[in-house]
């Protein structure tokens, strides 16, 4: 890394930003500083239940956090239906049975997260590389 690489900036920038309230759209005031609950834990589901089980993943803006929900199709086939955000096409996984299609939610969610907090911890790890250099440090 060098001094003066815009790439550093961006990184600590974006970790500084992680590390805020996150603004929730038209709320017109600052989140609270503690995250947001997570998901449920898991849960085994009955067919009748399955219906309507979503997730979403996790991150500071509604715009491009992933949603994973659980539909029920004529026949008693599941299906799983991934979108990106409010306004985006879903992405369809199935057909698979109620528990199948609960644990594929599950699955993604967890997956989501900790993708998230090990991108998290590396910016914010290049964040503080970065304070060291711009102070002189080695």
């Amino acid at each position: 890394m060098t001094q003066g690489d815009p790439t550093d900036d961006a990184l600590a920038t974006i970790a500084s930003i992680l590390d805020q309230p996150a603004f929730l759209p038209g709320a017109g005031k600052a989140a609270s500083r503690e995250p947001p609950p997570l998901p449920p834990e898991y849960r085994e589901a009955a067919r009748e239940d399955a219906d309507g089980y979503s997730k979403a993943g996790p991150g500071p803006m509604e715009a491009i956090r992933f949603k994973w929900t659980v539909r029920r199709e004529a026949g008693g086939k599941y299906f799983v239906d991934e979108t990106i955000g409010e306004n985006s096409r879903s992405i369809t996984s199935g057909p698979m049975s109620a528990d199948a299609a609960v644990r594929f939610v599950d699955d993604q969610a967890s997956e989501a997260r900790q993708r998230f907090e090990a991108l998290r911890n590396e910016m914010a790890g290049r964040a503080a590389a970065a304070e060291i250099l711009r102070k002189g440090g080695a």
